[in-house]
């Protein structure tokens, strides 16, 4: 019978070591490059999206200029660029390793789904947190070296989610929940579905592209509390942060809620990745992120095949050293 391929040397883990799946094995609590992963990733993601917001939005670019007087389409564009940053991201190996969360909100769905477990899901979010910061100061550390740059990045704020207030700060809280929670169940149904998986790391910049005319205004449609926390740290703008960490997780806990319940239908996720899927829980290597290993339902077949295979192996290897009489 010839069952997949199987990758050797970590044999072990890939069986037993399933993060972004279930419970991992109890010798290896932690997973660090997961999370290094995840931070480069985040990173990747907050330069290229604080980059081009800037360029879209702040008065004195050239595209800033044009599109001040057609604001519906430069809150699109500023959603739809940073949506494509985040497939950016993912599509890099660290995103292909990780699995590309980018997101606390993101993470905090997965463990509620039991996807992933909690001191994972912790590790995910602190380094999500250490890599917006990481590539917000790449943003700003452009500042030093381009003078026009640090006045269109201080315009916006580092790029930085602000709550309209012109209104109650509950509209803006209750738009992150709306925006977050919408988020957290397109990706959900995406990912669950074999045939539309391939569209979970690209569906970022059309729902932002789609959200952001409508409900951006209110409170720069966020959704992740590390894509505030980054440009809110170098701007020096704490007021309404809070919004960023409530709102996104109330939201996100709300959508679990609602899937668990089967509202939208029985939605199975088999792992807890946005891209790069197939490992059923175990951890790529970045040296070769597609490699797709074994489903739990071959174990019992990949076993009996290494063993077998090792055998014949240790026999040809004693007819080999066996000296000639």
């Amino acid at each position: 019978m010839k069952v997949p391929q199987i990758h050797w040397p970590h044999f072990h883990i890939h069986f037993h070591d399933r993060p972004l799946a279930g419970e991992p094995h109890p010798e290896r609590p932690f997973h660090w490059r997961l999370y290094f992963c995840e931070m480069v990733a985040t990173a990747v993601l907050m330069l290229i999206g604080l980059a081009c917001v800037i360029l879209l939005s702040a008065p004195k670019t050239w595209l800033g200029d044009r599109l001040a007087p057609h604001p519906a389409l430069q809150a699109a564009l500023c959603g739809l660029c940073f949506g494509l940053a985040g497939t950016t991201a993912a599509m890099t190996p660290f995103g292909k390793v990780s699995g590309a969360h980018l997101n606390p909100s993101v993470t905090l769905a997965f463990m509620l789904s039991k996807k992933i477990v909690w001191i994972d899901a912790l590790g995910y979010v602190i380094s999500q947190v250490i890599g917006a910061v990481l590539g917000t100061a790449i943003v700003y550390g452009i500042g030093y070296l381009l003078s026009s740059w640090k006045v269109d990045a201080l315009a916006v704020h580092y790029g930085a989610t602000v709550p309209y207030t012109g209104i109650s700060v509950w509209f803006a809280l209750g738009s992150e929940m709306l925006v977050t929670g919408l988020l957290i169940v397109t990706l959900y149904w995406l990912a669950a579905h074999p045939h539309h998986k391939w569209i979970t790391p690209w569906i970022g910049g059309v729902f932002f592209f789609v959200m952001n005319p409508l409900t951006a205004w209110i409170s720069g449609n966020s959704a992740n509390f590390a894509r505030s926390f980054g440009p809110d740290l170098f701007a020096g703008n704490w007021n309404g942060l809070w919004i960023y960490l409530l709102g996104p997780f109330i939201g996100s806990s709300l959508a679990v809620l609602a899937l668990k319940a089967d509202i939208l239908g029985k939605i199975h996720l088999m792992e807890a990745r946005l891209v790069n899927f197939g490992h059923y829980g175990r951890v790529p290597h970045m040296d070769d992120p597609h490699f797709v290993h074994a489903a739990p339902e071959y174990y019992e077949e990949y076993r009996q095949h290494l063993e077998m295979t090792e055998a014949m192996q240790k026999g040809k290897n004693a007819v080999e050293e066996k000296p000639d009489t």
